[in-house]
């Protein structure tokens, strides 16, 4: 064949199209290696006060979304359709630890992920009554933070310093939450409240004070429970009575009108966790 320079031109032509196609390619493949890289954790928990803790973590790095919304317990809740779906996304699952919902429903969510890495945020707590409440305790809460933290890590050992860096600027925070929470809590030592769901016992042993709950292992008092209940509020000159916002208040406003009292509502459950559990505590304190 005689090389002209017509065919060394097409020739030329030819090889920088094959070689734009070769740049067009590299510069896709690196930027989907970069978005993958960029690409947020997605993080679902069981309960509203988590997201606040892997948030304070994971900051823009991470998506969280709960299992359990806004105004349900986590005695008895059943998910919906859309949030098994969101969970089919999930990247990593933080129990909360011990609450009925997980003991119920873990085996089911795990079987829709496999993929899912699952941690147990109460891991290292040691359990008190059998109480699962333990987000209620800044003290235990600081437990809670370093084991998420180290997961966060395990999925994501570039970003671990930033991991640790948000991790130990939340705990400041907790210890300055701890101490305004002495501060509030200081008259109220060896004192009682009335509870109708017994949530706060961490909350009390931290601070010196005692609940006494209506409600006996998820049921109503019985009439002879109810009365002694009653002759304790009166003894103890208890007359508020604490409930959550998530149970009826039925038998808390009947003691209440026994002991001339009124009732309060609480919500342990909600997400902004610290500035609810100043709220908690001035409401208690007070």
């Amino acid at each position: 064949m005689k090389i002209t320079r017509n065919n060394l031109i097409v020739l030329a032509s030819g090889l920088l199209v094959i070689l734009a196609v070769i740049i067009f390619i590299t510069i896709n493949i690196e930027n989907t290696a970069s978005n993958n890289k960029k690409e947020k954790i997605n993080i679902v928990v069981s309960i509203l006060p988590q997201i606040d803790f892997a948030k304070s973590i994971g900051k823009d790095k991470v998506n969280v979304e709960a299992m359990i919304p806004p105004g349900f317990s986590p005695a008895a809740y059943e998910p919906s359709i859309e949030q098994l779906k969101k969970l089919s996304r999930a990247d990593l699952y933080i129990k909360i630890g011990h609450i009925p919902f997980e003991r119920s429903q873990m085996k089911k969510l795990k079987d829709l992920n496999s993929k899912m890495k699952v941690i147990d945020s109460s891991e290292g707590i040691e359990v008190y009554n059998s109480d699962p409440h333990i987000w209620l305790s800044p003290k235990l809460v600081k437990i809670q933070i370093e084991n998420i933290c180290n997961a966060l890590v395990r999925i994501d050992p570039e970003n671990e310093d930033f991991y640790k860096k948000n991790k130990n600027e939340y705990l400041v925070e907790l210890d300055s939450l701890d101490l305004e929470l002495q501060d509030v809590f200081s008259k109220m030592q060896g004192k009682k409240i009335l509870v109708f769901h017994p949530a706060f016992g961490y909350l009390a042993r931290d601070y010196g004070f005692k609940q006494i709950a209506i409600e006996i292992d998820g049921k109503e008092p019985s009439a002879e429970n109810l009365v002694k209940i009653i002759d304790t509020a009166k003894k103890e000159n208890i007359k508020t009575i604490f409930v959550q916002r998530q149970f009826s208040q039925k038998s808390a406003e009947a003691i209440a009108r026994q002991i001339d009292g009124n009732v309060v509502s609480l919500d342990p459950l909600a997400e902004d966790y610290i500035e609810n559990l100043r709220r908690i505590a001035i409401e208690i304190g007070n």
